[in-house]
């Protein structure tokens, strides 16, 4: 037997091998795999005789104990057959043996995956977010962390061990109604904390919404250039997506969509729209709720950093323009506290957060209880409040080291956005591809995104680059913006070389 499955490795081998950072398994776990394989592979055929335990433990040189518990896993997992008769190997259906015999390299069948999964694209990478310049990274930095400490010790206090089971499916109360409070006061959201469903990040909560509202084959409309994570979620949803564009006053919806291409869902930033900066007109708001009203359709209002206004008064949302809008509300507190928290939402219009109870309960399970109780009282504490107010004037102050940075280098530069928000966007000239750019600007520890990214169909108008200054301290602004200008002019030059031997090849074959 020592033949067909190989010798066991005990310490003192590893040693005389010089293997001393990592200890053999132990030698019943050693032998169960090494049957497990020689069976697999069909070194030991179906219906062979295994020795007994006492003859195996022998020739092993391992204690009968060893084998008998052995032998009884094997059994335990279909392996063998025990009977009066000995321990027999189990013919296996999936096994790589015929008749006995080894038949060479099974040829594994090709993979089918569904559809929607060759609708995705990297666009990103964990490591990419610790570089200067990342959009929709927060002041990490800057985070009151002994407060938030603080909050956590008590709802431990007050809270376990009963925290530590399932809660409610859509979230703490505690949490909902501390959520409903803020939004009616800073948002001017209409909502009651049974409206409010909790769920982890905002990704989530535009993943409850395709599930609660659509089915495979519906139209969703999406801001284009726009939030890849709204196309993901309706990727999976396996929607037909709609791209329209946007200008100066947010989604410019043609008169003939509605006819041509009736939604179910729309997707809309309009606080700040993602990526642009764009904020949403009155008049557009209006008549975007009064055509969903027309068409049975819903709108997600997406509060993309709707907190941080830094021009005027704060822009009032869409939800509570008017009374029983056909508007599903989101947001999360990725920006607003920091991103590993996990905690997004969605307010539900009254009716339909009583009509989807029943789904809601089957649909999710509560969890992350203790970090929802210590956001609750986070809240109301009021340390969430004056935690925004130090973070508007400090990313208002990083804005305007980046305005100055970008119109000393990319002069002249048509900037996009500010009103709000961690980012700006920069329009590239359409020779200067922000793709490439974005590329040699992370291999020198920089990371803005490619405007052409965030397009469903990318073209000249979507050519520039997103550049964030949330994570990014001020005085690193300027030297990081002048390597970018210098990967860019240098860019430029290589163009214009190559368009100029082009031109003379080109007189040389006249």
């Amino acid at each position: 037997m020592i033949e067909i499955i190989g010798p066991l490795l005990r310490s003192a081998d590893a040693a005389n091998l010089g293997s001393s950072t990592q200890k053999p398994a132990p030698l019943q776990k050693q032998l169960i795999e090494r049957l497990q394989q020689a069976i697999l592979t069909g070194r030991l055929p179906a219906g062979s005789l295994l020795p007994s335990s006492r003859l195996l433990a022998v020739e092993m040189g391992v204690s009968r104990n060893t084998v008998v518990i052995a032998y009884e896993h094997l059994a335990a997992v279909g392996y063998v057959i025990a009977d009066q008769q000995g321990t027999r190997v189990n013919p296996l259906s999936g096994s790589s043996v015929r008749d006995g015999e080894m038949t060479g390299q099974a040829v594994a069948p090709e993979v089918a995956y569904a559809t929607r999964v060759g609708q995705f694209a990297a666009t990103r990478t964990h490591a990419d977010n610790t570089f200067p310049l990342t959009p929709g990274m927060p002041a990490l930095d800057r985070f009151p962390l002994t407060a938030w400490r603080r909050a956590l010790e008590r709802s431990m206090e007050h809270a376990l061990p009963l925290a530590l089971g399932y809660g409610e499916p859509t979230g703490e109360p505690a949490l909902r109604d501390a959520i409903a409070a803020h939004l009616r006061m800073a948002r001017g959201v209409r909502c009651e904390g049974a409206q409010v469903v909790i769920t982890e990040g905002a990704q989530e909560a535009l993943n409850l919404c395709v599930r609660l509202f659509t089915n495979p084959g519906d139209t969703a409309w999406v801001e284009d250039p726009g939030y890849r994570g709204a196309k993901a979620a309706f990727n999976l949803g396996d929607l037909r997506m709609l791209p329209v564009p946007v200008d100066a006053e947010g989604m410019a919806v043609a008169p003939d969509a509605w006819l041509a291409h009736p939604p179910k869902l729309i997707y809309t930033s309009p606080a700040h729209q993602y990526p642009t900066g764009a904020v949403l007109s009155v008049a557009r708001r209006l008549a975007l709720i009064e055509q969903a009203r027309r068409s049975g359709a819903w709108l997600i209002e997406d509060d993309y950093d709707g907190e941080f206004r830094h021009t005027g008064e704060p822009i009032a949302s869409m939800q509570g323009l008017v009374d029983d809008a056909p508007v599903l509300y989101v947001g999360s507190f990725s920006k607003t506290m920091f991103p590993a928290l996990r905690i997004g939402f969605v307010v539900l219009p009254r009716a339909v957060a009583g009509r989807t109870a029943v789904a809601l309960q089957e649909m999710l399970r509560g969890g992350h209880r203790l970090e929802q109780l210590a956001l609750a009282r986070f809240i109301e504490s009021g340390e969430f409040g004056r935690h925004l107010g130090r973070m508007r004037r400090l990313y208002r102050e990083r804005q305007q080291a980046l305005r100055d940075a970008l119109a000393a280098h990319f002069a002249p530069a048509q900037i996009l956005g500010g009103d709000c928000g961690m980012h700006l966007t920069l329009r590239l000239p359409p020779a200067l591809d922000d793709r490439t750019l974005v590329e040699r600007a992370r291999a020198e520890g920089l990371n803005p995104r490619a405007l052409s990214s965030f397009a469903l169909h990318p073209g000249p108008a979507t050519n520039g680059l997103v550049i964030g200054y949330g994570n990014t301290a001020a005085e690193q602004l300027a030297p990081a913006v002048h390597t970018l200008a210098s990967l860019a002019r240098d860019m430029s030059r290589k163009e214009a070389r190559s368009q100029s031997a082009s031109k003379v090849r080109t007189r040389r074959l006249r």
